[in-house]
This record gives structure tokens, C-alpha cells and sequence, in this order.
């Protein structure tokens, strides 16, 4: 008996000081698939965003998060497409509204390579107790907490 709308959807992304906006997306992919195929940027290339928690140490706090969970699996990826333009058996992709663009190019790319397109669900922002989306650019920064908790006044 299939209760969820998707068999298998991909969701993506650096993952790095995980927090309140990470796991709104994650737990929209467990609201809405049977299977959950998690892909974490690799060192090298999550490494491009700046100063990150290692690739494993990003890993093991997915993991540890969805401890009740055996419906997923977690993947390194090497590049914004990850398995998703080789596997035409996922159903679905769920984005923020910041990664949309790389879905709709995952698209393009399925569609090039006669494969079908897949849903896009964008899940909106988490927003921080001052009204901006939380990310970790600005949980690095100090500036907030995963939580959203504003910690330094903004400069201006």
C-alpha cells in the first residue's frame, strides 16, 4: 500500500551547520516519498562555498537526524545533478526556492537524454527571527543560530 505521492525523490545540498531551513526541506522529502535519496556536497566541491564542516561530518549529522528512519540514502555528490540525470526512476526533486534553477536544468538535461522530466516541490524559506531566510553563510558568520535566533546586531 503506497501512502506517500512519490516512490523515490532526490533532495540536495551542502547540509553545513544543519539547521531549521535543512530540515524543513528534508522532512518535506520524507512527507511525500516512499524513498529518500539524500546528496551531500562533497568536500571538493561543497568545499567551494567557503569554510565547511568535513563531507562526513555532514553526513553523520543527516544520519543521526533521521535516526528513526530506513527509507533513505545518502550520497556524496561531485556536481548540482548528482544521480538525478542518470536515474530515470526518481519521481520527484524537492529544492528551496535558492536551488530551483538547478532543477529546472535537471530537467533540461533528463529531457535531452530521453528521460522523463521530474516534479519540482519547492519548499519556501525558514526565516530568521529578523525576517531573513536562515543559512549557513550566516550561521558561519555569527550572525545567527540554526535556530534563527538573531546574534549580532547587522551591520549596515
Amino acid at each position: 500500500m503506497n501512502s506517500k505521492r512519490y516512490n523515490k525523490v532526490a533532495v540536495g545540498g551542502t547540509f553545513d551547520k544543519f539547521h531549521d531551513g535543512h530540515k524543513k526541506l528534508l522532512s518535506t522529502a520524507f512527507e511525500i516519498a516512499e524513498n529518500v535519496e539524500i546528496g551531500v556536497t562533497s568536500d571538493a566541491f561543497g568545499g567551494l562555498k567557503g569554510d565547511i564542516d568535513s563531507c562526513e561530518e555532514r553526513m553523520r549529522n543527516l544520519k543521526s537526524f533521521f535516526s528513526d528512519k530506513s527509507n533513505f540514502i545518502i550520497v556524496p555528490l561531485e556536481d548540482p545533478y548528482g544521480t538525478t540525470i542518470h536515474d530515470a526512476d526518481f519521481d520527484a526533486i524537492v529544492v528551496s526556492e535558492e536551488t530551483e534553477p538547478t532543477a529546472v536544468e535537471i530537467n533540461k538535461i533528463r529531457v535531452s537524454k530521453a528521460m522523463d522530466p521530474i516534479d519540482i516541490v519547492v519548499v519556501s524559506f525558514v526565516l530568521a527571527y529578523d525576517g531573513t531566510p536562515i543559512s549557513s553563510t550566516r550561521i558561519r558568520s555569527g550572525e545567527i543560530n540554526q535556530k534563527g535566533d538573531v546574534l549580532l546586531t547587522a551591520r549596515k
